[in-house]
């Protein structure tokens, strides 16, 4: 997910795409346990992906914060 497609997303669809990808975050550590995994690479994909979605989401409610105090 590139950080533009991060900026499109409403409030509402960032906290779904959060714990979607935090759920597949967990399978993946699931699978990592369990059975082999394929394509390693997705463990960091998913994270980045993860800490995107969460670094736009603190930058609204820092936006919102300061809105409210001026």
């Amino acid at each position: 997910m590139k950080a533009k497609e991060v900026h499109k997303l409403s409030d509402e669809e960032l906290a779904i795409e959060t714990g979607r990808l935090r759920k597949r975050v967990f399978e993946l550590r699931q699978q990592s346990v369990t059975e082999k995994i394929a394509d390693t690479s997705q463990f960091r994909k998913n994270r980045g992906d993860v800490a995107r979605v969460l670094t736009e989401v603190n930058k609204r409610r820092l936006e919102a914060e300061k809105k409210q105090k001026a």
